[in-house]
């Protein structure tokens, strides 16, 4: 790690040394917290009212679905203390030294979702309110300026590195926040805690479809940060408390209850308002929001829009940069970075003004993250079996453009993980149902209910640990005290040949 924000990170994906990790689990929160607690988190927050639940039933779905999101991603910010480099590095051992390219790719195409939303939203958000509150034209090329500073900044801030993007979220934190409290003050006389919603009843069939999507929506937002926890976390000494870590992650979610909470109370009062701006056929939650702000509250949105764009955008292109040197080893973080930054602002510039694809980008989110988690349950059950035990050189094969080691199973894929990633992520787009964007040829057996997730996470536990049990890894993958839950067999293990010899920078990974 740099000694300073004004320099530029130089660290890649090798394993951090010890001296440099000097990261708290306060630092994993902010981080976390920051990339979430931003003005797209309030558009994700709004859509229980767009789906036409009451305000009640919206934010029972919302804490269900902020919970269980928050429990799936809690595991995932282990391997960063416990190996020193990110989780798609660390996916190698369980997905085999290739295999690990599937964490890479997620991530990739994750960043460049989520920072499209990041940068389209906040940009709309303060155009908006700049014309509102100083008569700013609504024109093409001011949405075109506002994308351009947004995209630039988070550039800028994600060259540098960790602490500058550290630095960025300690201060995204304190001020979103008070800008989302200060906002209740704004809506309070407006608010309707007893808004009814377009259900009579529970028992309306069209309800739980509904209710189930909207806790799934939230649920999406946690999984979403699964492929970059380990940018962040690597940063945090081997020896830190396992609990520590995962409290840090889990409470970093559930505290995204305010930016949800702000975008379900608005969403009502938008609905009872305005109704025009949430109408299910094209919803315009930025611009409802702006109709029925009172206007001392522009400029505070502005700031939210600003605050959050670059809070959200540096934390998914941060670790795209990270991910892209990790698989292509010639190029640097840094080249990495400015390579995939201006892609994702080709994006953005593209998908927005020639392709009008800003409303299908959230639809290509879902689907990347119904991917996401079976990923995510593989590497946590992997986690699990292995009791928490890595050999951090064997993780840098790839890399290094070597061969052999603990995780080279079978020509560096790991069948057992790869497997059970690729069946229960297609499973998981066959029952996919995002009316009139995506609906997979079983998307109706629920009555209508969008099941991908769940039934993705159940049968990559499931087949996972089938496989492990029936076919058993090698014993050289486990640690002294040998596999949790599934057996081991005496394969022999190949040594690592190729590329250059660097020696152990330290010992195998065990759990803390």
């Amino acid at each position: 790690m740099t000694s300073s924000i004004t320099e530029v990170e130089t660290n890649g994906v090798e394993r951090i040394p010890e001296a440099d990790r000097t990261a708290r689990p306060l630092d994993l929160f902010r981080l976390a917290f920051g990339g979430a607690n931003t003005f797209a988190t309030c558009v994700l927050g709004a859509f229980p009212i767009l789906f036409g639940l009451s305000f009640w039933q919206g934010l029972a779905a919302t804490v269900l679905g902020l919970l269980v999101g928050a429990l799936l991603l809690a595991p995932m910010a282990l391997f960063g203390p416990t190996n020193g480099t990110n989780n798609a590095v660390s996916s190698s051992a369980h997905l085999g030294v290739h295999g690990r390219i599937v964490g890479s790719f997620l991530s990739l195409l994750t960043a460049v979702a989520f920072f499209s939303i990041s940068v389209w939203s906040s940009g709309d958000a303060l155009v908006g309110g700049a014309h509102r509150l100083a008569g700013l034209p609504e024109s093409d090329v001011s949405y075109g300026v506002a994308y351009a500073i947004f995209a630039g900044l988070v550039l800028v801030v994600c060259v540098y590195g960790f602490r500058f993007m550290l630095l960025v979220n300690k201060i995204a934190v304190v001020a979103a926040s008070a800008l989302f409290v200060l906002g209740a003050f704004a809506f309070a006389g407006d608010f309707d805690p007893g808004y009814a919603g377009a259900f009579a009843s529970t028992a309306d069939p069209l309800f739980w479809p509904a209710f189930i999507g909207s806790a799934l929506i939230v649920l999406s937002n946690p999984v979403s940060f699964g492929a970059f926890l380990g940018d962040w976390s690597r940063y945090i000494p081997t020896a830190t408390p396992r609990h520590r870590v995962m409290g840090a992650a889990f409470l970093a979610q559930i505290a995204t209850l305010l930016p949800f909470l702000f975008g379900l109370a608005t969403a009502s009062i938008i609905a009872a308002k305005a109704a025009k701006y949430v109408d299910p056929a094209a919803p315009n939650y930025v611009g409802g929001l702006l109709a029925i702000s009172p206007g001392w509250y522009f400029l505070p949105l502005c700031l939210i829009a600003l605050i959050g764009g670059l809070s959200t955008g540096t934390t998914a292109l941060y670790g795209t940069g990270l991910d892209v040197s990790s698989v292509f080893t010639r190029f640097s973080r840094v080249q990495s970075t400015f390579f995939i930054g201006a892609l994702s602002i080709a994006f953005i510039f593209v998908g927005r003004f020639a392709l009008n694809l800003a409303q299908s980008i959230s639809t290509f989110a879902t689907l990347i993250i119904t991917c996401t988690a079976p990923w995510m349950i593989v590497m946590a059950l992997g986690y699990l079996t292995r009791r928490g035990w890595y050999d951090a050189d064997a993780l840098q094969v790839f890399n290094r453009r070597q061969t052999g080691g603990r995780y080279w199973f079978n020509h560096g894929w790991n069948w057992r993980g790869m497997s059970t990633w690729v069946i229960s992520a297609v499973v998981a787009l066959l029952f996919t149902n995002l009316p009139g964007q995506f609906v997979g040829p079983l998307g109706n057996l629920a009555n209508g209910a969008d099941i991908s997730l769940p039934v993705g996470l159940a049968l990559a536990a499931v087949l996972y640990l089938a496989l492990l049990t029936v076919f058993p890894e090698p014993r050289g993958v486990y640690g002294p005290d040998g596999p949790r839950l599934v057996r081991a067999s005496d394969t022999e293990v190949p040594p690592i040949t190729g590329g250059p010899q660097e020696p152990l920078t330290a010992e195998p990974a065990a759990a803390h």
